[in-house]
């Protein structure tokens, strides 16, 4: 947007001049840059009010003060003197797309899709408008005065203004009223396309029509006069079409039409400024208006005005020259080397030509006469070299030849994975990496073997890749591929450690197996036969427990103690030894 136009005084005449050749730029960023349309440079950065896309720049009747609004639903109010915010608001619950200062500056109108009328003092809502079904991108007021001249004018009761939406074909027109009541559109214009500029000349007395000249994405300018008085039902369409397109002379008999870029009225309002053509070097053309007829198409040959004119010295080619001491070598393999031929004459080319009776080299023989030794060439092993992996690498992506890719793909030194990417051509990377996703998707081995590749890949080639601006696209099989991976590896990793414990039980009841059994049965084994028949009998005699049978039982119980003894000294022996012992025993 330009600097905003007024009266100066003679005091501030300096001060306005430099004011007025500043242009506003709103970055993807949300910073806004200050360009110096006189000096040719960058003045000043408006920083710290904005976090994503400024959508809409526009300049207040005060010079130092400029809105702006973004994506991420706030309006900024600037000081661009001191270059810091003056204020910060929320502007919509999404993002805020378009915005327009009131004639008396004193309002702010903005839009997301809803529009809001702003008191520029309080910052509150001062109205609500239902707005567009999709973002609206543009916003202006069609009057400065109100049509009823009866009532006190409060610089903004009674003004009419326009807004025009994205993938719209409506233009609607809003009345500011007094009451809260109606928030509905009064009339609207229709286009053939979504409108893609505007422009109007303001309505400053009642019976004046205003004028609307709204150019649509397929390239046509539409123009409206219309009188704002009041509601309207049925859309307006418009009073005049105007197209370009070309002569269709000097062979292409079909005339092809000219795309319209924007429109502006004079500030007679009789004529109109077209820019038409291509958007790197666009026509800007005065055209005067006239209404009567409801279709004009202009005659224009852009071809010769747009003939872009190419550099012939850069497409010359340059022949080097040659000594014959120098060698030449042959691309691909290292140390072979062609012999030299120097350009020769037209009257020497047509002798070379083979007569009907010669034969035809062979190809053992053309090769000793480029001096390659063939036997070189094969290494001990039957691969080829690093160097020639790489242009085998690229004559397979080309060829799309399947056995040439799969004996250098499955190759598993890393050495020569990084020595053939390294040497391969830049071109050839994204081919590559396509192949390598389609085989990802393949069995498990060879998708281990292709992560190799993957991994050098973007080692080596990461700041080419980084320039790419669809490399998201490009890639998004092998994200989905690598995603899908990951999100299994929790299952999986639990999956191995129960299988892990598994085998470890397995292993160890197998281990305890494997241990020789050691004989348990006992070497000597005594039987106390008394012992068994007395407790069968005290079983069978339990209820008669008399004095004799006590004494019964305790004889023999020492009958039993003493041939315990017995047995005992037979087996270690010394029965015999102590005969005064066994005395005192009895």
């Amino acid at each position: 947007q330009d600097g905003p136009q007024r009266k100066k005084r003679k005091s501030e005449v300096a001060e306005v001049d430099k004011q007025l050749d500043i242009l506003a730029i709103g970055t993807a960023v949300g910073s806004i840059l200050l360009y110096s349309t006189v000096k040719g440079e960058l003045q000043s950065k408006l920083d710290g009010g904005h976090d994503n896309r400024v959508n809409c720049v526009r300049w207040h009747q005060d010079n130092c003060c400029l809105y702006s609004c973004s994506e991420d639903k706030h309006i900024v109010e600037w000081n661009t003197q001191t270059c810091k915010v003056k204020c910060k608001w929320k502007g919509d619950t999404s993002s805020v797309t378009s915005l327009c200062i009131s004639p008396d500056g004193k309002m702010l109108l903005s839009a997301g899709r809803t529009i809001k009328l702003w008191d520029l003092e309080t910052k509150e809502v001062y109205r609500h408008f239902t707005g567009h079904a999709t973002s609206v991108s543009s916003l202006m007021f069609t009057t400065v005065k109100p049509m009823n001249e009866n009532k006190p004018f409060d610089g903004i009761t009674g003004l009419y203004f326009l807004s025009g939406a994205v993938h719209d074909r409506l233009l609607s027109v809003w009345y500011i009223r007094s009451d809260r009541k109606e928030k509905n559109a009064v009339m609207s214009f229709t286009v053939t396309n979504e409108p893609t500029f505007i422009d109007l000349t303001v309505s400053e007395v009642k019976e004046e029509p205003v004028k609307l000249a709204v150019v649509c994405r397929d390239g046509q300018l539409h123009l409206f006069e219309h009188i704002l008085n009041g509601y309207c039902k049925k859309p307006l369409t418009s009073n005049c079409t105007i197209q370009i397109a070309t002569p269709g002379n000097d062979g292409d008999s079909t005339p092809k039409p000219v795309p319209i870029l924007a429109a502006a009225f004079c500030t007679d309002k009789q004529s109109l400024l077209l820019v038409y053509g291509n958007t790197l070097q666009p026509i800007i053309e005065k055209v005067s208006l006239n209404t009567t007829e409801s279709h004009v198409c202009l005659i224009r040959d852009v071809q010769k005005v747009l003939s872009l004119k190419t550099d012939v010295a850069l497409t010359k080619v340059k022949t080097p020259v040659v000594n014959s001491d120098a060698k030449v070598l042959v691309p691909g393999i290292p140390g072979h080397s062609t012999a030299v031929k120097t350009p020769s004459s037209g009257k020497e080319k047509k002798k070379n030509k083979r007569k009907t009776g010669e034969t035809e080299e062979s190809i053992e023989q053309r090769l000793e006469a480029l001096d390659i030794d063939v036997s070189k060439v094969k290494t001990p092993g039957g691969l080829p070299q690093t160097d020639s992996f790489a242009v085998l690498l690229v004559q397979g992506l080309e060829s799309n030849d399947a056995e040439i890719l799969n004996r250098v793909l499955n190759t598993r030194k890393e050495n020569v994975v990084k020595n053939t990417v390294a040497r391969m051509p830049i071109h050839a990377v994204i081919p590559l990496l396509h192949e390598l996703t389609k085989r990802l998707q393949g069995n498990p081995y060879s998708a281990s073997l292709m992560v190799r590749w993957l991994k050098s890949v973007f080692t080596l080639h990461a700041s080419y890749l980084s320039t790419l601006p669809d490399l998201i696209p490009q890639l998004g099989m092998l994200y989905q591929l690598m995603e899908s991976r990951v999100k299994t590896l929790q299952k999986l990793s639990r999956l191995h450690g129960r299988l892990f414990i598994l085998v470890t039980q397995v292993a160890a009841s197998e281990t305890v197996q494997d241990v020789t059994e050691v004989n348990q049965t006992a070497k000597l084994v005594y039987e106390d036969e008394s012992s068994e028949e007395e407790g069968s009998d005290d079983e069978m005699i339990a209820d008669k427990d008399s004095d004799e049978n006590w004494d019964e039982d305790e004889e023999k119980e020492e009958q039993s103690d003493e041939q315990d003894m017995t047995v005992e000294k037979e087996i270690n022996g010394d029965s015999d030894l102590e005969p005064e012992n066994e005395s005192e025993e009895e």
